[in-house]
């Protein structure tokens, strides 16, 4: 048993109280720098995939996460299916809807028919609704992983491993760590919880 209790004050030490959301909107610096290094890398692939020109999209990239810096504090979680991937694709598109507008020719017309068939002309190809690929959602699981790695130990990292990512069941586990099996649950539940702030979620 105390080794179970060693688990779980070890998870908890280190882990941030607050979410990537959070942090950004308290202007920490060293969350803007995990912002980048884990959803730059997406962003990119949402600019590709919206056929943003390879040369132009390091430029559009800087504009989203400078339209990011500027709107975080109308982003909130507490929305009912508000994720902060998904708000953070409402910006990335803006900025690629604008790009494509200055290359085309740049004034859109201020208002009636003709503005609002020129938006749909040129957002057509670009989803509303957040679009990430099943293969580029895992690897933004995987930075997001490596990013909270350090603040668990080898024992509550192995657990939580073991349970979510191998399958492994629980039972099994804990027998073979010497542990309970409520402390494999919780060590699985403080990581997945942690692994929801480091995404901005909760």
């Amino acid at each position: 048993m105390a080794r179970d209790t060693i688990f779980l004050e070890e998870a908890s030490r280190g882990s941030s109280s607050l979410s990537l959301a959070e942090r950004l909107q308290e202007g920490s610096a060293s969350a803007w720098g995990d912002l980048v290094r884990l959803y730059g890398p997406l962003v990119d692939r949402w600019c590709r995939n919206a056929n943003v020109p390879t040369d132009a999209i390091p430029d559009v990239a800087q504009e989203v996460f400078l339209a990011a810096f500027r709107g975080v504090k109308r982003f909130d979680p507490n929305v009912p299916n508000a994720t902060f991937r998904g708000w953070l694709w409402t910006v990335v598109r803006s900025r690629i809807v604008e790009y494509y507008r200055k290359r085309n020719g740049g004034a859109v017309a201020p208002g009636g028919s003709t503005a609002l068939a020129q938006i749909h002309a040129l957002a057509d190809p670009i989803p509303l609704h957040e679009p990430t690929e099943p293969d580029d959602a895992s690897a933004l699981l995987r930075r997001a992983l490596d990013q909270i790695r350090v603040e668990f130990t080898t024992g509550t990292w192995d657990l939580f491993w073991r349970a979510t990512v191998l399958g492994h069941p629980t039972d099994l586990i804990a027998s073979e760590n010497g542990v309970t099996s409520s402390a494999v649950r919780q060590a699985k539940s403080r990581v997945l919880r942690r692994l929801r702030k480091q995404l901005g979620d909760a």
